[in-house]
């Protein structure tokens, strides 16, 4: 698909998203020559700015996010002429019409494409707004970020919202977890390795673990985090997104829609966590004061913003399983978490061991392969294998080692992509197969709002565990009954 001129319109322009994230991502955009000539940015904020002062703020939030490395002035002016500035109250109707004139007198027919960085409260306003004002006609795109919603009704009022404006093939919800270079990774090495393909089932695999893991705490989002929990803000999105693409089966082809509709199998088969089901299958957890890279830290309920008693989980971590004929008896283990020892992303497949053993007995817990696919940091994959040790009296005496893939060393980059640049890129081009289709979305709640449901019906609250470690030692018992344990404990 080409890659055609655009009118990119981010409304919340001057917030932590797009500060951090949406503008870094579109300077390097404009920098490796992927904007056309054509294509314009309309930030839109309450501020009372001009376009110079707009540009200027921009400016130093590009110099505080970037590496100095990529910092080149020709860039930057170049990037900066791009921007134009209106102020604008989301909820009054003038603004709107301003917008449509900036759009229609200059666009020179550009694509037009709406970036919502904005609480999810407004997504209906604005919309309803950009109706009135015909900014809503069949091209126009709108990009919004998940989750969308607190739960499966909220999730379908908002999808609701946007329907009546735009259709499903010009909405594009953003994970940013399925931007990232790693995951898309995941089609390539499941489908176009045989060495995989004809492994990836129950007859081969044992289990899986999903583990990401956070060093910080809520970051000054308190509020936001206790009404939302680690289950709602982190499983029931990026987590349930890389469950669907290590389990689903082959798509057709690679069309948005073939991907899609397997990922939306995955989320169909997954087995419902019922009351009986909670006590040995999901921990939640809740972190107390400890330590985080050698400093005292507080406890979630001693945050700087902490509203006092909450049963809200900073820590989750689930057995999943999923009732089809490829991962029967295959458990999933999904751990995630805020305050543990390091910012982690990985995922780890073990492989059932030979049907017979035949070297040194002490040596048979190495007997098994593991690959291990990092998302985060250092993003690659290792395979873990059995060789024979070196050397003359060591017989046949096994060593487990890894086959080794570094993106960034193996690829000679010097940099890696970050995942906004190219959900970016594919909303502008209007290439729907890294976003998530409203199905998704409304399977992936209605499982989390029945476990979170059954959470309620049990009483059970989230267990404690110092900043610093690995949750709840609940977890660990979790997967230790079933004779296994997880990865940084083997």
């Amino acid at each position: 698909m080409g890659n055609p001129a655009c009118d990119l319109v981010l409304f919340g322009a001057m917030g932590d998203l797009a500060t951090k994230k949406l503008f870094p991502a579109l300077y390097h955009l404009h920098r490796a020559g992927l904007l056309p000539e054509q294509s314009r940015i309309l930030a839109l904020a309450r501020r009372d700015l001009n376009k110079a002062g707009a540009r200027q703020q921009i400016a130093r939030g590009l110099e505080e996010y970037l590496e100095p490395e990529v910092m080149e002035a020709d860039a930057m002016d170049g990037f900066l002429a791009r921007v134009d500035y209106l102020k604008m109250d989301f909820s009054d109707a003038e603004g709107y019409q301003q917008l449509g004139e900036w759009h229609r007198q200059g666009g020179h027919g550009n694509v037009l494409v709406l970036y919502f960085a904005t609480p999810p409260g407004l997504y209906g306003q604005i919309t309803a707004h950009l109706c009135d004002a015909g900014c809503c006609d069949d091209s126009a795109r709108v990009v919004v970020e998940k989750p969308i919603g607190q739960d499966l009704p909220s999730s379908q009022k908002l999808n609701d919202q946007l329907a009546t404006a735009f259709r499903e093939e010009n909405i594009f919800r953003i994970d940013h977890y399925l931007g990232k270079e790693t995951v898309q990774n995941l089609i390539a090495l499941r489908f176009a390795n045989n060495l995989f393909a004809s492994q990836w089932d129950q007859n081969h695999i044992s289990h899986v673990e999903i583990t990401v893991a956070e060093s910080v705490g809520v970051e000054g989002r308190w509020s936001y985090f206790n009404s939302a929990g680690q289950l709602r803000d982190m499983v029931q999105s990026h987590l349930l997104q890389l469950l669907c693409l290590l389990a689903m089966d082959p798509p057709s082809d690679l069309s948005p829609d073939s991907i899609r509709d397997e990922k939306v199998k995955v989320l169909k088969a997954l087995a419902p966590l019922t009351p009986e089901r909670i006590s040995t299958h999901l921990v939640r957890g809740q972190y107390t004061a400890g330590t985080a890279e050698g400093v005292p830290v507080p406890g979630y309920l001693q945050e700087e913003d902490a509203g006092g008693a909450s049963h809200t989980e900073t820590f989750v971590a689930l057995k999943v399983e999923i009732e089809n004929w490829r991962w029967a008896g295959v458990p999933f283990y999904i751990r995630t978490g805020k305050r543990l020892p390091e910012k982690r992303s990985e995922v780890i497949v073990h492989f059932k061991p030979a049907p017979h053993y035949i070297f040194d007995p002490d040596q048979k817990y190495l007997a098994n392969n593991k690959l291990i696919i990092r998302l985060q940091p250092d993003e690659g994959m290792s395979l873990q294998i059995l060789t024979k040790d070196q050397g003359l009296s060591r017989g046949m005496r096994l060593r487990q080692g890894p086959l080794e893939l570094t993106f960034a060393e193996t690829f000679d980059t010097e940099r890696i992509p970050d995942a906004y640049e190219r959900l970016l890129l594919e909303a502008m081009k209007g290439n729907q197969y890294l976003f998530v289709r409203r199905d998704e979305v409304e399977h992936a709640w209605r499982w989390v709002d029945q476990l979170l449901a059954n959470c309620d019906d049990c009483g059970a609250h989230p267990k404690r565990y110092a900043a610093g470690t690995w949750g709840p030692v609940a977890a660990i018992a979790m997967i230790t009954r079933d004779g296994r344990s997880w990865y940084e404990d083997t």
